[in-house]
């Protein structure tokens, strides 16, 4: 297994001190170059909240398939901009007033960024947090509007996060013109996030499974259709530059739609522990986490300090890490994993001693660099040939000083 063959390569570096997080750039190319096959032509916006590591973001976006950013906040935008990259949507919408200042005092920092806005109340609060600065600064204020493509076949019953309160033609288009009512403002996208299809594993063979695959299949078409109608009735209102829809799990339906023109994705590149619940792809996982062993309190059992890096989202065993090395181990049912330690069940518990590591990988992708402060960047293919070798140390956005929520 390639993250316990790299444990040489990691010493040899005199990287010993655990956690620590290996990032395997080969499994990284090769899953970008995976997502660009199934883009299959469609410009792929890169999700930054997937990855918060400013240098992958940048090795991303040299593949000419990736074209832009996703981000999660106004000040991590802002923050991009700074470093020289462009092109960025702000996914949320945001209330920071001093992030909305600093966004019009530079005319080339706000017709780089795009805000994200689903009521009047949003367009008010920008407005009213940039009043004074407006007419000095002389940019208008780049706005997209999200509709919400959650799928609701019945009264009461609903797939999908709970997002914009627009859900079709009409809503967008009036508050399209609620947007062109305000000169500062320009009105030059619109995004539609299918998380119902994209972010929800369909795997399992259980009746869950089967369900899950027939809620999927039955709401394409919706998602596309309320897509479609949308985008055309605020076309009449306004230019749109882009239309972004789907993620890593959507990318083949989202971009077989005529009205979209770009695909959020970032998750692929990392091969997080959710995806290997997807069948109809299986990126190579990327990164790992390594924890040490620092009890042996019984027969069969090793206790890690550390390892609870549960994922955000409703609670239950999909949130878990998952346990890549060694094979065999399982764990503790009352504990899970847990803050401060993590017991480890299993036959292969009895090889491990006081020091040893035991690789997990998160179950999403973005979030254990809000645990690290960098990455270890290995590389090789593991023979003689092509030993596995440290490639580098990359800062975490952490790691530079920098937390966005």
């Amino acid at each position: 297994m390639r993250i316990v063959e790299s444990e040489g390569a990691l010493a040899r570096a005199g990287l010993s001190e655990r956690p620590v997080a290996v990032l395997d750039l080969d499994a990284f190319d090769a899953n970008l170059e995976d997502l660009a096959r199934r883009a299959a032509g469609t410009p792929i916006r890169l999700a930054s909240k997937s990855l918060r590591v400013r240098s992958l973001l940048e090795r991303a976006l040299s593949h000419p398939a990736f074209s832009g950013i996703l981000a999660y906040t106004l000040p991590e935008a802002l923050w991009l901009v700074g470093h020289g990259l462009g092109d960025i949507v702000v996914a949320y919408p945001t209330v920071d007033r001093g992030a909305l200042r600093q966004l019009v005092t530079a005319p080339k920092v706000a017709g780089s960024i795009t805000l994200m806005v689903d009521e009047t109340s949003q367009l008010d609060l920008i407005l009213d947090a940039t009043a004074d600065l407006r007419s000095r600064a002389g940019a208008r204020i780049r706005v997209a509007i999200e509709l919400d493509v959650s799928y609701s076949p019945l009264p009461g019953l609903r797939f999908g996060a709970y997002r914009s309160p627009v859900r079709g033609p009409q809503q967008a288009v009036s508050l399209a013109r609620e947007i062109a009512a305000r000169p500062a403002l320009e009105l030059v996208g619109l995004m539609a996030y299918e998380g119902h299809i994209a972010g929800v594993t369909d795997s399992s063979s259980t009746p869950y499974g089967v369900a899950v695959r027939a809620m999927k299949a039955l709401s394409r078409p919706d998602v596309a259709a309320r897509r479609t109608e949308a985008v055309a009735a605020v076309r009449e209102v306004a230019d749109l530059e882009f239309v972004n829809g789907g993620g890593t799990g959507s990318i083949e339906s989202t971009g077989a739609e005529p009205a979209v023109t770009e695909i959020a994705a970032g998750s692929g590149l990392i091969g997080p522990g959710l995806f290997d619940g997807y069948r109809g792809f299986r990126p190579q996982p990327a990164l790992h986490l390594g924890f040490p062993v620092v009890r042996r309190p019984a027969p069969g059992v090793a206790t890690l300090l550390g390892g609870g890096w549960i994922a955000s989202g409703a609670p239950g065993a999909d949130r878990l890490p998952t346990i890549t090395a060694p094979r065999g181990l399982s764990f503790a049912p009352q504990e899970a994993a847990g803050e401060v330690q993590t017991p480890v069940l299993g036959a292969a518990a009895d090889d491990l001693r006081v020091g040893d590591t035991v690789w997990l990988r998160h179950a999403k992708a973005g979030e254990p660099a809000e645990h690290v402060s960098s990455y270890v960047l290995i590389r090789g293919a593991g023979n003689e040939a092509d030993p596995i070798t440290v490639d580098s140390v990359v800062d975490t956005y952490r790691g530079e000083g920098r937390v966005f929520l």
